[in-house]
């Protein structure tokens, strides 16, 4: 008889726990580099600057980052 592993299920408040340590000095890094460059823009203009950059960063970097790093802090035994 073969002992099956135990069932695991996403806890969406520890993922955005884990989401917010790199995502927090992410974007105040891009708002450093982006707001001097930006000067005299409106908000909206620079926030089509930072967003895309923040949606790649996002999906190719930090939640693979986080998936791999805090797995067993994100995926709770059901």
């Amino acid at each position: 008889m073969t002992q099956s592993a135990s069932p695991r299920r996403l806890s969406k408040l520890h993922l955005a726990l884990a989401m917010l340590l790199p995502v927090y000095p992410l974007i105040t890094a891009l708002l450093y580099l982006v707001l001097p460059l930006t000067e005299g823009w409106t908000i909206w203009q620079r926030t089509a600057v930072i967003a895309p950059i923040m949606v790649f960063a996002m999906v190719f970097v930090v939640s693979p980052f986080v998936q791999k790093r805090f797995s067993g802090f994100i995926l709770r035994t059901a």
